[in-house]
């Protein structure tokens, strides 16, 4: 197959349009996406948006792009608080048990694309320092123990969301607060109350706001300005919006991130997913009664920015086109080089070469895996047709095969046959990869002037118990 050279094109949602996709700094792509609130079992909309954000990374990877992925983990929030008072519980413990189970369950849907999961929890001094700083530039005050970011300093507030400020004031749904200026600002740290979490500050003892602790995770790993953000479209306001503006209040660059990518809403039955009126649908339950490959099959066969109305009807569909596709491909799979007699067959030959050519234009238009899976099945129709004796052909499709299993993560009997894609190799070398990914990443930071953010990498390392050092040769490390 001849490299895929293709231009890639991304839908961003702060511009409201298909863009060429061009990183800031050469092939080195920085992402982040917004990762859950451990407080109950993940459920089929973290799982639309997480599988689909995978598939962005993967892609970017097989693309040539050296892909450095973050996740924050949020493990200190009200919901977290208030679910630990309902069960008697320990708020750290029951966050620690709920993240163990995400991690379970994104195993299980084959997400391995994610460098680091950060949980805000280990990057409260990273928060504090930057509350400082928003204060220090007039954008953040205190307020009985509190610390709020006056929206009405920043005059960019609401161009994600594509409203004007004036009218997202006016029709904010907050709750009425004495402690602040205006009914509009939002928490960077709240006081401590009796019997939650609580860490001290300048402030006093308390905790994080929801918005800043992904401002200062991204910063601390991937810079004041970055390429990628995604997350559920549901978080475009307030959530995004205030990282938008504690981010540019702080570095005073625009953009903040390049790519704002959102997945679409996912419904239930036709209506939004509820405990209350019975619609919650848990990763788990799903994985209950269909194999993790066909969950993810019915998830990528929508276009990510597309809704989805989940019903058991549907993914039963999804199931049976999903068997389809493997069974064809099977057949190409179990052949040797040898086996079978040798010919040509054109009309393979034709079908393959319009599905590779339709598969990655898909995949270059905004990682559309919907329409990049259904040219899938014009090759599995001539496959089935065929008797298989084009050799040459049938190596073609199996390379391609293989490169469509790494892309998707789907179609296990391709992984077990085909080379195993870069994120799905060991622990051991996954975590050799992200060391020099993080050198990669300082080393880009020097070379730019930026010594505090390249000493702050070597510091983080550090901590960890790993030693870099600095040769002619380039930078090595050690553990210690």
């Amino acid at each position: 197959m001849k490299k895929i050279t293709l231009m890639l094109s991304i839908y961003n949602t702060l511009m409201r349009s298909l863009e060429e996709f061009r990183p800031m700094k050469g092939r080195i792509v920085k992402m982040f996406v917004c990762g859950p609130t451990v407080y109950d079992y993940p459920h089929i909309g973290h799982a639309k948006t997480y599988v689909a954000m995978d598939v962005v990374a993967r892609y970017l990877r097989f693309k040539g792009y050296s892909v450095f992925y973050v996740q924050n983990i949020t493990d200190i929030d009200d919901r977290i608080i208030n679910r630990a008072k309902e069960n008697g519980e320990d708020p750290k413990d029951l966050a620690e048990r709920f993240l163990k189970i995400y991690y379970e369950d994104m195993e299980q849907l084959n997400i391995t694309s994610v460098n680091l999961f950060a949980k805000a929890t280990q990057h409260v001094e990273e928060i504090i320092e930057q509350i400082q700083a928003l204060i220090k530039k007039g954008y953040g005050y205190e307020s009985n123990g509190s610390v709020y970011f006056e929206v009405g300093k920043f005059d960019d507030f609401g161009k994600l969301s594509r409203q004007k400020k004036e009218k997202l004031i006016a029709g904010a749904r907050v709750e009425i607060d004495p402690d602040k200026r205006n009914p509009e600002d939002f928490a960077l740290w709240k006081r401590g109350k009796e019997g939650e979490p609580f860490w001290p500050s300048p402030w006093g003892d308390g905790r994080p706001g929801w918005h800043i602790e992904d401002t200062a995770i991204s910063f601390n790993y991937l810079g004041d300005q970055y390429d990628i953000h995604g997350g559920g479209i549901d978080l475009i306001f307030p959530h995004h919006e205030s990282e938008i503006a504690i981010a540019e209040s702080l570095s005073g660059k625009k953009p903040f991130v390049r790519y704002w990518m959102h997945p679409g809403f996912l419904k239930v039955g036709g209506e939004k997913m509820a405990k209350s009126i019975g619609n919650f649908v848990t990763i788990r339950k799903i994985l209950e009664m269909c194999d993790s490959e066909v969950l993810r099959f019915f998830l990528l066969h929508t276009h990510y920015r597309s809704p989805i109305d989940f019903t058991y009807e549907l993914l039963d569909e999804a199931k049976s086109a999903y068997l389809r596709l493997k069974e064809s491909f099977s057949k190409v799979s179990t052949l040797s080089k040898v086996s079978g007699s040798v010919g040509e067959d054109n009309d393979l030959r034709a079908a393959f070469e319009k599905t590779e050519r339709k598969f990655f234009d898909s995949m270059d238009n905004d990682f559309n895996t919907r329409e990049a899976i259904t040219s899938l099945f014009v090759l599995s129709r001539a496959i089935n047709q065929s008797k298989l004796n084009d050799r040459n052909c049938v190596e073609e499709i199996k390379d391609f095969w293989g490169k469509v299993s790494q892309i998707l993560g789907l179609f296990s009997i391709s992984e077990s046959l085909f080379s195993i894609s870069e994120s799905e190799e060991s622990r051991g070398d996954l975590t050799e990869k992200l060391i020099s990914a993080m050198i990669e990443i300082r080393d880009i930071e020097r070379k730019s002037g930026r010594y505090d953010f390249a000493d702050a990498i070597r510091k983080k390392l550090e901590g960890l118990g790993i030693k870099l050092e600095d040769t002619k040769e380039g930078t090595e490390w050690k553990l210690v």
